[in-house]
């Protein structure tokens, strides 16, 4: 079986290797980067491919500079997203941008995860989730019309206790959830709302169910794959 080889430029050769050394604790926060020649011993390249390896992962937040020092590793650990259904806005915590609120006819996808008829509609919300102000998650979330329609999910304000209170009061409180998580490069929109560089994104396709394994809610979250982790948390029964 024929075997894939790296034929990526070596700049970015470099940046994969210092990017997982430094997810890896490998440096710590706050630490000096080994110096420029130290780099072009150890991976055998001149130094401008240094530079430019450097340069991306600036951009994406791994390294910073100050000048006449040299180069540094991230002072901060990845910000670690709970793998939640609802993150409860406080000041100086989580907070939400609504983006848009709409009644239409879904993605393939989201009407079979509610079991939505052939013609059926479901009433969409997209919001930004920020973090002491800075965007960390677009989601855009589906509720059934029949569930949602004329209720304060179907409207254009913001909502105390979020889309799980409202479903709770209709009579479908969130027992469980399921996501698929995968990896792809962010469309433009992406890229402006989650102000990224050019990075995968993680995205989770989330559904959550209410009594009797009845789907009331499927959403599509996204997130920046270069500075965040999801946490899960599984507690022993």
């Amino acid at each position: 079986m024929a075997q894939r080889n790296d034929d990526r430029p070596r700049h970015e050769q470099v940046a994969a290797d210092l990017r997982e050394q430094i997810m890896a604790g490998e440096f710590s926060p706050g630490a000096p980067l080994p110096s420029t020649p130290r780099l072009v011993e150890r991976y055998g390249v001149a130094n401008p491919t240094i530079q430019k390896a450097l340069r991306a992962l600036k951009d994406e937040g791994f390294l910073y500079s100050q000048q006449g020092k040299g180069v540094y590793v991230r002072n901060r650990q990845p910000f670690l997203v709970e793998a939640s259904p609802y993150f409860t806005p406080s000041p100086g915590g989580y907070s939400y941008d609504l983006l848009e609120v709409a009644e239409v006819r879904p993605p393939r996808e989201v009407a079979e995860a509610l079991n939505l008829p052939a013609q059926g509609t479901a009433v969409v919300r997209r919001r930004l989730t920020r973090h002491k102000g800075e965007p960390v998650e677009l989601d855009v979330s589906y509720y059934p019309a029949e569930i949602a329609g004329a209720t304060e999910l179907a409207g254009s304000s913001k909502i105390r206790g979020g889309a799980p209170r409202v479903l709770a009061d209709l009579g479908y409180p969130q027992r469980d959830f399921t996501d698929r998580i995968s990896v792809r490069m962010p469309t433009t929109e992406e890229i402006e709302l989650l102000d990224l560089p050019n990075v995968p994104v993680i995205r989770q396709f989330r559904v959550i169910y209410s009594d009797g394994e009845r789907p009331v809610e499927a959403s599509v979250l996204i997130k920046g794959g270069h500075l965040y982790e999801l946490l899960y948390r599984q507690s022993a029964t």
